[in-house]
């Protein structure tokens, strides 16, 4: 219904917009390069549409002046119930190039692309990490919240997702609508880990170097630098759960966000309000019994929420328990934070997450390295 609604509204609008000669007006409200950057071969910058705000980011590092940049989702915004407005995929069909997350995150861009009419160069982040791993770091999650988070959901939704292989997401891209979705097996929140964040980082500077070849030196120099912030993040966030007895390490989230954070710096992965790697989906009475005796038996000591979701529920969670609940601190997983925040960029954020997790814990977190001050 959702990607039936896109098309109709698209090309109702699309045409007259473009007859309108609005289209140029888009660089104002995308978040793009400052004015009067380098130039592509044709004498202009290179058009990047980014989906996610953790790619719009990384693609923002990478691609510094050289790029013309529209992130389509905004701070506090969700990839899982997202539909692209008008302006978005009037950006979309100007754009040189496409950055996806892919790992079946983004179902709404199969029908975003053909709406728009977008036949540039996608680049899908996902693909500079290995999918096994990944999906065997997924398996990991669902085992230690003994199966009621992420593995049920593949089970029981598998139709409302899609397919976690890299061919799927480039099909996606490539405007193949097919709502048949399944990431059972991945959970999509890769850009949670440094560690995968580097993979990422690295695919979108091959990707923007191919797409446009003349300034290949300077996509690279940017992703190297960058490169070695991410590498300081993660030295610096291992350091500090070391600090935590790993029998403490213990998360209770909002929904099956951190995966691959919590795998890379030894975090058990109690279970989640939500019983699914979305942030729309719908607990039972079942699941939020089974996780307040969860919560009681493991002695977790915080729930933590994430910004795209209410906190209504797991403050009642945490009642239950005798827990503390973490919400005025939010976590930004699905999105960063807003725009006049330290937690606006990726490091920032990554930063912000790590400081209020160990927070929580009762421990004070160390003094950060300087380049990532």
């Amino acid at each position: 219904m959702r990607h039936s609604r896109t098309r109709t509204l698209v090309t109702a609008t699309l045409a007259a917009t473009l007859a309108a000669g609005l289209a140029a007006s888009l660089v104002g409200c995308s978040t793009s390069a400052e004015a009067g950057g380098s130039k592509t071969s044709d004498g202009t910058r290179l058009r990047v549409v980014a989906t996610t705000t953790q790619l719009a980011d990384f693609t923002k590092e990478v691609g510094g002046d050289d790029v013309e940049l529209t992130g389509l989702l905004k701070p506090g915004a969700s990839a899982h119930h997202f539909d692209p407005s008008p302006a978005d995929l009037l950006a979309l069909g100007r754009a040189d190039v496409l950055v996806v997350n892919g790992a079946g995150l983004e179902t709404f861009v199969g029908s975003a692309v053909e709406a728009s009419g977008f036949h540039g160069k996608t680049v899908t982040a996902a693909d500079g990490l290995d999918q096994a791993t990944l999906k065997a770091i997924t398996a990991e999650g669902a085992a230690e919240a003994g199966g009621a988070a992420g593995h049920d959901h593949a089970d029981e939704h598998a139709h409302d997702h899609a397919s976690a292989s890299g061919e799927a997401a480039h099909a996606h891209a490539a405007g193949d609508d097919d709502d048949d979705h399944d990431h059972g097996d991945l959970n999509p929140h890769i850009w949670t880990s440094p560690r995968n964040a580097e993979g990422m980082v690295a695919e979108v500077a091959k990707g923007l170097s191919q797409a446009d070849p003349a300034h290949k030196a300077d996509y690279q120099r940017r992703a190297d630098a960058y490169l070695l912030k991410l590498k300081s993040l993660d030295e610096w966030i291992t350091t500090q759960m070391d600090r935590v007895p790993k029998a403490e390490r213990l998360m209770v989230t909002g929904h099956d966000s951190l995966r691959y954070y919590l795998h890379d710096y030894g975090i058990t992965f109690a279970g989640s309000i939500l019983p699914s790697f979305e942030d729309n989906a719908e607990p039972s009475a079942a699941d939020v019994d089974r996780l307040v005796a969860t919560i009681k038996e493991r002695k977790v000591r915080a729930v933590f929420v994430e910004s795209s979701m209410s906190p209504g529920l797991a403050r009642t969670i945490a009642k239950e328990a005798g827990v503390k609940v973490v919400d005025a601190e939010s976590l930004y997983t699905d999105s960063l934070g807003p725009a006049d925040s330290s937690s606006a960029q990726y490091l920032g954020a990554t930063v912000h997450n790590t400081q209020t997790i160990l927070e929580a814990w009762g421990e004070k977190p160390g003094p950060l390295p300087e380049n990532l001050k």
